[in-house]
């Protein structure tokens, strides 16, 4: 057959020519690549041109594959955008220019020359539009190669046109070309992801970046020299194509030094577009750091400026966007828009992913309780503030989704869903570095009522809504040091056994031996004195698993009545810690403030290694003392026990106290906040003396 000595006469493999140029000649060749830059301003449509390039290559590589049902679902979506294309594709006088770039890959000559050529034939036109040209060229090639090679076996003219070709068949020998041919896709892989990069460059917004912006300006100038390479390179995978024009069956095994030059530009490529994704990234970064300054100070403007409702306040704060519903109830899973918070008091419960079980379900049975009563119009809407720098991963979602599934409120969908600008301006204007904060935005312009309303909500609970400042305040006026101040809501026992008259002992420490021997000795005292003396241990702040072991020792000896769990003892102390913050935060000095004076020595006395009491009778008779003093007063009953009877158990041991009082004394004090929210100066409780101030770092509260 005369076609079959037409396909047996050698042909070229290909030119196996030396690079014109090295990378170190790129600064010195990227002028002459210059020369040929003159673009007109004309704005064309990369984007539809490079999706069409993208479908062609996508059916080429379909063809290459076995037929799967993978492909199957490929090739409908490529028919799909296809369809797209042909209703929305207009060249607008591309086609003739694209089918003279066309010409130069069969002109013959050297790669260089060739590029050259090209580069001066789309001199007019911006750099990213180059490429796409250029490429948008050869897929013309591409295409029409593999399109009469799928349909030689089975379409007539395919046949024929294959034939004139000299084009072997193509599906028969892909085994053998496989190497060729996955080398090609490789090299237009890499084409491709210069391509995308360099027309990421252009879509980058100016209104954020300035092209004398480092990373912008290095980029521009290594484009000449990038465009270059590309497109030599789509030279190299045409100049591939024209190679197996006549090719016999024995030279197409001989593919392994055109594999090894394309996959060497492969290589090249690589390095060229990490180089330029590399500035892309720091673009990105710039640009980010611009938008979050912009955000940033937009929400300064919006607390500082008199807002028509709380909406806009609430968006900005929150999720700003309309693309999804970003709220969520934690304890059902249901989806809620930003607008169920209209018109009502906004709690931000704001905290990292390292807020306590304990914490959360303190506050939710306040807000339960809330649910039953119309006029408490509220909502908390937790905003978890999660550490950017560390990735997040699968152990942070579950710690997260525990947390959410314990909040009846409304919660973020996610962290994720916080903008950057938003925790900035949390952690700079509101001071949140790590300790749970309730911050409280009036229902008309969401201005904040009280940075840290978290206080209130411990002491008072539903008592101190609409959780503002002045709601704080009014509620301090009519308090005053007592009993039902101290232990209010922590038990009900104990208000009971108030109401009847009984003496009330609280006691606290870790030292088993002397709370035996304390209450022991105290229930000795009570019967000497004829009192219904009623102890209960509240534990200490710190040590968990020592507490609840307390606890059982207590229970089984039958020592005391005690609080009912390990979340009692913490909310117990949790609630004279935030008095001390509440005071603090409406101005009170320690000084002249008698309930600070006195939440002070409690908490000194947790923060001590000894243990300590609070006896009383009635709201306001109240005697408290460290273990050293309690037991050598207990000890010394005989002493005091006339006073007793004359004036009273309290008043006689409050009398007593004073007596054993010696100024050789040591306060240690902890309070667990943030350094905005420690005063400069503590006085000592006992003495009134300066107390020194010393830093501690604890990882945990066991």
């Amino acid at each position: 057959m005369a076609s079959h000595s037409l396909t047996a006469r050698p042909q070229p493999v290909s030119r196996r020519e030396r690079p014109v140029f090295s990378m170190s000649d790129d600064h010195a060749m990227s002028k002459k690549i210059l020369n040929t830059h003159s673009p007109n301003g004309r704005e064309v449509d990369v984007d539809i041109i490079l999706q069409v390039i993208e479908g062609i290559f996508q059916h080429i590589h379909g063809a290459l594959q076995d037929s799967t049902d993978r492909e199957s679902m490929e090739t409908s979506k490529l028919e799909e955008n296809a369809s797209f294309a042909f209703d929305d594709f207009h060249l607008e006088g591309l086609a003739y220019i694209m089918h003279k770039v066309s010409c130069q890959f069969s002109g013959g000559g050297d790669a260089h020359a060739t590029t050259m050529e090209i580069l001066g034939m789309l001199s007019s036109y911006q750099w990213d539009t180059k490429l796409v040209l250029t490429l948008a060229s050869f897929s013309i090639i591409y295409g029409e190669f593999w399109l009469v090679a799928q349909k030689f076996a089975t379409h007539p003219l395919a046949k024929m046109v294959a034939l004139l070709k000299q084009l072997p068949d193509i599906i028969e020998h892909a085994a053998a070309l496989k190497s060729r041919f996955d080398a090609i896709n490789n090299l237009l892989k890499a084409i491709l992801d210069i391509t995308k990069c360099i027309i990421e460059f252009k879509r980058l917004p100016s209104q954020y970046i300035s092209e004398d912006q480092p990373s912008m300006s290095v980029a521009f100038a290594y484009f000449p020299t990038a465009v270059y390479w590309t497109i030599k390179s789509i030279v190299a995978c045409a100049s591939q194509l024209t190679s197996l024009l006549g090719m016999s069956n024995e030279l197409i095994s001989a593919t392994t030094t055109d594999t090894w030059e394309m996959s060497s530009s492969t290589h090249k490529l690589n390095n060229i577009s990490d180089h330029l994704r590399a500035e892309l990234e720091r673009c990105y970064e710039h640009i980010q750091e611009k938008k979050h300054t912009e955000y940033y100070q937009m929400l300064v403007h919006l607390f500082e400026t008199t807002q028509l409702d709380n909406m806009k306040i609430n968006k900005a704060l929150i999720y700003i966007k309309d693309d999804l519903l970003p709220l969520e109830v934690g304890t059902m899973h249901t989806r809620a828009n930003i607008d169920v918070l209209r018109r009502k008091t906004v709690l931000l419960l704001i905290s990292d992913l390292d807020i306590t079980p304990e914490e959360v379900l303190i506050l939710a049975t306040v807000y339960n309780e809330s649910r039953g009563r119309s006029e408490l119009q509220y909502e908390i809407v937790w905003l978890p503030i999660s550490d950017r720098s560390r990735e997040w991963n699968e152990g942070y979602e579950h710690k997260f989704k525990e947390l959410q599934a314990l909040m009846p409120w409304y919660t973020l969908h996610h962290p994720s869903l916080l903008e950057p600008a938003a925790i900035k301006f949390v952690k700079e204007r509101w001071h949140f570095s790590k300790k749970m904060m309730l911050v409280a935005l009036d229902p008309q312009q969401g201005k904040v009522v009280c940075q840290n309303a978290i206080h209130m909500a411990w002491i008072w609970g539903n008592l101190a809504y609409p959780f503002t400042m002045a709601k704080q305040d009014e509620l301090w006026s009519i308090e005053s040091w007592r009993l039902e101040l101290v232990v209010d809501g922590i038990d009900q026992n104990i208000i009971e056994w108030m109401t009847a008259g009984k003496y009330i002992c609280l006691y606290g420490g870790e030292d088993v031996e002397w709370i035996e021997k304390f209450t022991t000795s105290a229930k000795g005292v009570a019967h000497r004195a004829g009192i219904d003396l009623h102890m209960i241990y509240v534990g200490k702040s710190s040590k968990k698993d020592r507490v609840r072991r307390i606890n059982i020792i207590i229970r089984k000896e039958n020592l005391s009545y005690c609080l009912d769990d390990v979340m009692s003892v913490w909310y117990f102390w949790k609630r004279l810690e935030s008095m001390f913050y509440s005071k603090m935060q409406l101005g009170q000095t320690i000084k002249d403030d008698k309930i600070m004076q006195e939440v002070l020595t409690m908490l000194s006395f947790d923060g001590s290694d000894q243990g300590w009491v609070l006896i009383s009778r009635g709201s306001f008779e109240m005697a408290r003392a460290n273990s050293v003093v309690i037991t050598k007063t207990l000890e010394d009953f005989h002493v005091w026990e006339e006073d007793a009877r004359e004036k009273g158990f309290v008043l006689a041991l409050i009398d007593y106290f004073l007596h054993l009082h010696t100024p050789q004394h040591c306060n240690r004090l902890i309070l667990p906040g943030l350094d905005v929210d420690i005063p400069e100066m503590i006085t000592c409780a006992e003495c009134g003396r300066p107390m020194d101030k010393f830093f501690m770092y604890r990882c945990c509260t066991d």
